[in-house]
């Protein structure tokens, strides 16, 4: 395997499958299956999961129902439902988990405590990082950007549903090209949407590659981990 320990970021857009709002159960399996297949081979995971199929921040500021900060929080706790949920899904699989939250609730989860984390991963559990960063006005990427390299991971890996990054949006534009591979200065300057601005800068001043890869289909994750070219890498 060409890595050692890796930072899987999925999206919670992409637990609804083809459903408008939710969890997919189906997708939920196939992720752990991916997850077992990877670990199996030695790899040390950990992941960071969105909440945005349940409740995203900006969302709720738009619709009036809090202020930035207030609705920033209720994303954080949408991220530990989706964290909950695919810790249940690996552990029906056998796989042994932990869940670290950046907002203490005990009776769910443990508290983030990094040298915690790597003890987890050490000892082959799976380690899913919910609620953010803990604080409002960050997204989960920068959640997963600062946890991969707080937990010292030789790789983030973003789970999307397209199989790499773009000249422009594939799914609207035909002609659009996938890069193979793009430094960071690049997406700077092409204005590229691989993750949010503070995402991208912590992994380029902290020399963190990113892997934007298709996580729906099955044993793409295993294929980035073995080196495979799948997906388009930021280094």
């Amino acid at each position: 395997m060409k890595y050692k320990r890796v930072l899987l970021k999925l999206s919670g857009e992409s637990l609804m499958g083809n459903q408008q709002y939710g969890i997919d159960p189906k997708i939920l399996e196939q992720y752990a299956n991916d997850i077992k297949q990877v670990l199996d081979k030695g790899v040390q995971i950990a992941v960071v999961i969105g909440g945005g199929n349940i409740f995203r921040g900006i969302q709720g500021v738009s619709g009036g129902i809090a202020d930035r900060a207030q609705a920033d929080y209720m994303g954080m706790l949408a991220t530990v439902i989706n964290a909950m949920a695919l810790q249940g899904a690996l552990e029906k699989n056998g796989i042994k988990t932990r869940l670290l939250s950046a907002i203490k609730m005990e009776q769910i989860c443990e508290p983030f405590i990094r040298r915690r984390a790597m003890r987890h991963l050490e000892k082959g559990r799976v380690v899913i990082f919910g609620a953010g960063t803990g604080n409002p006005y960050f997204t989960t990427d920068t959640a997963a950007s600062l946890r991969a390299v707080e937990i010292e991971a030789n790789l983030v890996l973003k789970g999307t549903r397209v199989d790499g990054i773009y000249t422009a949006d594939p799914e609207k534009d035909k002609n659009a090209k996938r890069f193979d591979k793009i430094s960071f200065n690049e997406v700077y300057e092409r204005g590229l949407n691989v993750m949010d601005l503070t995402a991208i800068t912590l992994c380029q001043e902290n020399h963190m590659p990113i892997m934007v890869f298709d996580m729906n289909k099955k044993g793409n994750f295993l294929k980035v981990c073995e080196g495979k070219k799948v997906g388009t890498l930021v280094s």
